[in-house]
């Protein structure tokens, strides 16, 4: 476990994160986030619906030169002067980050639909890889996926449930696991207690930056 970046990793609440690498900030689906974070360089949206895709979020950590990543699909909803829109299993390179979209979608609910092109992220950094499922059941796509941090939807719903998140953080090769979509919307600190009880290498982050 890369205990470096997993000590930068901030839950911010429900499937928000923000990432620090050095002096870089990554934000991945920031929503109902406090003032006063600090800015972003990038900033990640795995899809459209509004805990995901939220503009005002957007705004209060955008400075000049934020790069916007989103689905293609998003490109209705959403334009930005620094926006690069991804299909799934597109690789882009953004400064010393690399970052693919991993597909994102659900096999038996109709709230994630694969035609949508809605998406994950692996984002590879110098310190580490961190993969960010999005909103997904468990697909064949996370088969054999290898990185140090792993972050996976436990609520159910509209996701997978914590069950099916340890089958998938089984799936794959992981440092650490650290439970998400839960406590706002779906879910409850009981799924994330769940999935932490039966995945040996899970983690539950307390939601919040801590200021340097």
């Amino acid at each position: 476990m890369r205990q470096d970046l997993v000590d930068n990793v901030y839950w911010l609440g429900h499937a928000s994160f923000l990432l620090k690498v050095g002096n870089k900030n990554i934000y991945i689906d920031p929503y109902s986030i406090p003032e006063g974070l600090p800015k972003a360089d990038i900033i990640l949206i795995t899809h459209s619906h509004f805990d995901h895709l939220s503009p005002q979020d957007i705004e209060k950590v955008e400075r000049k030169g934020t790069v916007v990543v989103l689905p293609q699909e998003a490109r209705e909803k959403f334009t930005h002067t620094n926006a690069v829109y991804v299909m799934p299993g597109q690789d882009i390179t953004l400064g010393e980050f690399l970052i693919r979209a991993i597909p994102a979608y659900n096999l038996e609910k109709s709230f994630h639909p694969k035609e949508k092109g809605w998406v994950g992220y692996i984002v590879e950094t110098p310190i580490g890889s961190v993969y960010h499922a999005g909103d997904t059941d468990l697909i064949p796509e996370m088969e054999g996926i290898k990185v140090d941090v792993a972050l996976l939807p436990v609520g159910g719903t509209y996701t997978m449930d914590w069950a099916q998140a340890v089958e998938a953080a089984k799936k794959m090769d992981v440092g650490v696991a650290i439970p998400m979509h839960w406590g706002k919307i779906v879910g409850s600190s009981r799924d994330a207690e769940l999935f932490a009880k039966n995945f040996e290498k899970a983690l539950i982050k307390k939601a919040g930056y801590e200021k340097e």
